[in-house]
C-alpha cells in the first residue's frame, strides 16, 4: 500500500516542504526508518536523527526550526505524535479485516441475542442470555458468563474471561488474558485463625471506548459494582480490586494495583508499578509518577505525586535531594564530633 506525502498531508491538515510526490510504503521509527518509510519527530530528544534517517517523508512541529538541511519530504503539523497516531489508525483499518459470522467450533446458548456483523472465533464459549450488539468480536477461545452484555464494536480478543452479570460497553478492546469479573478479595477472619470467604455478588460495568491490556485482572464488586468509565486506558499487568470506580479519561501504566474501593478521578495519569491502598480518593487530574505507593487520599485537583509514601512532586525531589547529601553530612557530623572530644579533652587539662 503507497502513499504520497501529499496524501498523508492531505489526511492529517499538515503543510508540505519539499518533494509533495514522495511515495512511502510504510512505518518505522526515526533512527531506522529506510527509503521509502514515513516517520516523526515529536521528542525533542530525537531532533539529531531529523538529520540522519533516511525517511522519505517526516512528520514534524509547526514551530520547529531546523539547524541543517533534510533530505526528506515535510510534513508540519501542531502535533506531530496525534497526527501519526492517526495515520497508523487509519492504515490498520486498511488492512486489517473485520472477521463476521460464528465459527462451527463456536460452543454457545441459544438464547444469546446477536445484532449485525458479530463475529464468534472457534471454541469461543458464550453463556446464557448475552447480548452481543453490532459488530463484536469474541475470537477464539474466549469465555463469556452468563447474562453478560457486550455493546457495539467491541473487540474480545483471545483467552479473555468475561464472568456472569459483567457490562462491557461499546468500541472497546480487551487483550489477551485479561479476567473481568472474577471474585474480589474478600475474607472474613475466624477466632481459629482460619478464613471464610465473603460472597462477591456485585459485577464489574466497563463504559465505552475503554482499553484494557493483556493479562489484567478488574475484580467483581462485593456488592454493587467495580466501574472502569467511558475512554479509560489500562496497560498490561494491572490488577483493580473489588469496587474500585476508576474515572474517565484516566490512563494507568503497568503493574500498578489498585486496591478495594478506592476512587480514581477523572483524567489521571499513573505511572507503572503504582500501589494504592483501599477506600482514598484520587482528585481529577492526577499525575503519579512510576513506582510511587499511594497512602492517602489526594484531594489537590491536577497535582503531581512521586515516592512512597508519595509527596508532591517537587517536595519529594527535595527530600531525595537531602537524602543524596546524607553521606557528607554523616562525615561533617563526625569531625565535628573529633572537634569536641578534643576541645573537651583540652577544657580537661585545664
Amino acid at each position: 500500500m503507497e502513499f504520497t506525502a501529499q496524501e498523508i498531508a492531505n489526511f492529517v491538515e499538515g503543510t508540505i516542504e519539499g518533494n509533495p510526490q514522495a511515495v512511502v510504503r510504510n512505518f518505522a521509527r526515526i533512527e531506522q526508518a529506510q527509503k521509502g518509510c514515513l516517520s516523526f519527530m515529536a521528542n525533542p530528544k530525537y531532533e539529531d536523527h531529523l538529520y540522519t534517517t533516511e525517511a522519505s517523508v517526516l512528520i514534524i512541529a509547526d514551530n520547529l526550526e531546523l539547524k541543517h538541511p533534510i533530505a526528506a519530504s515535510l510534513i508540519r503539523v501542531p502535533d506531530p505524535y496525534a497526527a501519526f497516531a492517526r495515520l497508523l489508525k487509519e492504515y490498520n483499518q486498511r488492512i486489517t479485516e473485520n472477521p463476521s459470522g460464528i465459527h462451527q467450533d463456536a460452543i454457545f446458548d441459544d438464547s444469546i441475542i446477536c445484532g449485525n456483523d458479530v463475529y464468534i472465533g472457534p471454541l469461543a464459549y458464550i453463556g446464557k442470555d448475552v447480548i452481543l450488539e453490532e459488530g463484536v468480536q469474541i475470537h477464539p477461545q474466549a469465555y463469556v458468563g452468563d447474562n453478560v452484555r457486550i455493546g457495539k464494536n467491541t473487540i474480545i480478543h483471545t483467552g479473555v474471561k468475561i464472568y456472569h452479570q459483567c457490562q462491557v460497553g461499546s468500541h472497546c478492546i480487551l487483550h489477551a488474558g485479561t479476567v473481568i469479573g472474577s471474585d474480589g478479595f474478600g475474607f472474613a477472619p475466624n477466632p481459629d485463625g482460619t478464613f471464610s470467604k465473603v460472597p462477591q455478588i456485585g459485577n464489574v460495568v466497563i463504559g465505552n471506548e475503554v482499553e484494557i491490556g493483556s493479562n489484567c485482572s478488574v475484580d467483581r464488586a462485593t456488592m454493587g459494582s467495580t466501574i472502569i468509565k467511558d475512554g479509560v486506558k489500562l496497560d498490561n499487568l494491572i490488577q483493580v480490586a473489588h469496587n474500585v470506580i476508576i474515572e474517565e479519561n484516566t490512563v494507568i501504566a503497568a503493574q500498578t494495583g489498585i486496591s478495594g474501593s478506592t476512587e480514581i478521578g477523572p483524567n489521571c495519569m499513573i505511572g507503572g508499578q503504582v500501589g494504592f491502598v483501599g477506600h482514598i480518593k484520587i482528585a481529577k487530574g492526577s499525575k503519579i509518577n512510576a513506582q510511587s505507593g499511594i497512602t492517602k487520599t489526594i484531594k489537590k485537583v491536577n497535582s503531581a505525586w512521586n515516592g512512597t509514601p508519595a509527596r508532591e512532586f517537587r517536595e519529594s525531589y527535595k527530600t531525595m535531594a537531602h537524602v543524596q547529601q546524607i553521606p557528607q553530612l554523616k562525615e561533617q557530623i563526625k569531625m565535628m564530633q573529633a572537634q569536641l572530644d578534643a576541645l573537651k579533652e583540652l577544657l580537661e587539662e585545664k
